[in-house]
């Protein structure tokens, strides 16, 4: 059986997706910049993925700015509103357990001399909004907070903060990256404070290489990408079409049904979690109750290194992440472990599993059945 329990490093593309790709990268294939039948037919594509998208955040679709991904997202949206807001200020807010694609960036801004402040979290992975309150200035132009962890699922206060933030310092620009958490919960930028929103398209079904940025109307924030002005020179290149238009299908059927597709993931988790509890020496990471993403469970072993583990499963056709598979398959320790205060002997420990709607609970049985048997085994090694 294989039993691939790793979608938040990666989705399957969809069905339709793929069809909406496959046709026009054969079919109706045109530049969206050129002026004849077969470029409008293009622009049309990119327009209609504008518009799925916007529907599923109730947002305008000439707020949605496409992109190559979550990275990209992150980082046009950190270092250009960064470049574009110093005149006011120099400071800048992002918590201790973001991932690298936003993290690196502020570690840029650093370089360029603005002072970064990132913010603790608790032991459950969560931020605070009097953490925020204790630490922001009259010159802090950007806070860039993530809605739900991408290695332990803690979902963080957005809207409480994103509200606060537009109630007392609304000229601070609120950006969230949203790329574990869109298609996973009701997103509302407008009554949640969100000025800038990033999303992925391979984390919702649709293809690698794809993503967008939300960016509120009015906002001001400068290009990193330049060339022929594409997207009204926010993000010049030539549009990437199959992908957008796949990721509008995507995003479209992630959110029918909704209500009843997590209901389904919290089912999974409440029970991979009760089940892979019972197996000794075995910590679940971060809230097991429905505070938390209903589609990823942190587990640490004691006496059991992730990537032996990782590999034990994987000979047995289960595929699952050490920690974090979305920057390289380098080994490295992990920056939200560490803050969230996990013991010393199990940061090299930790395996992160995660589902998606296509799931079972029969993936899920055959996969703790494993456990259950490799764990004990590979406890014997435990170095002394």
């Amino acid at each position: 059986m294989e039993c691939y329990l790793d979608n938040s490093a990666t989705t399957k593309c969809s069905q339709a997706a793929t069809e909406k790709m496959v046709e026009l990268l054969t079919k109706e294939f045109g530049n969206p910049s050129s002026m004849h039948e077969m470029g409008m037919i293009a622009e049309n594509e990119v327009k209609a993925a504008a518009e799925k998208i916007s529907s599923t955040l109730k947002v305008q679709p000439k707020e949605i700015y496409f992109t190559s991904g979550g990275t990209e997202s992150n980082n046009l949206a950190i270092l250009g509103v960064a470049d574009a807001a110093k005149r006011r200020g120099m400071h800048v807010i992002t918590s201790m357990i973001e991932h690298p694609s936003v993290a690196n960036p502020f570690h840029v801004l650093e370089e360029r001399g603005y002072e970064v402040t990132y913010l603790p979290v608790d032991e459950q992975g969560h931020i605070t909004l009097s953490d925020l309150q204790n630490v922001i200035r009259d010159d802090t132009i950007l806070v860039s907070l993530m809605y739900i962890n991408n290695e332990i699922g803690a979902i963080e206060p957005i809207s409480e903060i994103g509200n606060w933030l537009k109630a007392n310092y609304p000229e601070v620009v609120f950006h969230v990256d949203a790329i574990q958490a869109y298609g996973k919960i009701l997103i509302r930028p407008k009554k949640e404070g969100i000025d800038l929103l990033s999303v992925s398209g391979h984390k919702i079904h649709g293809p690698k290489g794809s993503g967008f940025l939300y960016i509120r109307d009015k906002i001001k924030i400068h290009p990193i990408i330049f060339g022929g002005g594409q997207q009204k020179g926010m993000r010049s290149g030539t549009e990437n079409v199959p992908a957008i238009a796949g990721l509008g299908v995507a995003a479209q059927e992630i959110y029918e049904q909704f209500d009843e597709k997590i209901a389904h993931l919290y089912e999974l988790r409440d029970y991979f979690i009760s089940e892979v509890s019972k197996i000794d020496g075995v910590r679940v990471n971060g809230a097991a109750d429905h505070s938390n993403a209903p589609h990823i469970v942190s587990v640490s072993t004691k006496g059991v290194r992730a990537e032996v583990l990782l590999h034990a499963l994987e000979d047995k056709h289960i595929y699952v992440s050490a920690g974090s598979a979305c920057s390289s398959n380098k080994p490295a320790v992990s920056a939200t472990l560490k803050a969230i205060g996990l013991p010393n002997d199990l940061l090299d420990a930790t395996v992160r599993f995660s589902f998606s709607v296509h799931t079972t609970k029969e993936e899920l049985d055959y996969a703790l059945s494993q456990m259950n048997q490799l764990i004990p085994m590979l406890q014997k090694y435990t170095r002394h």
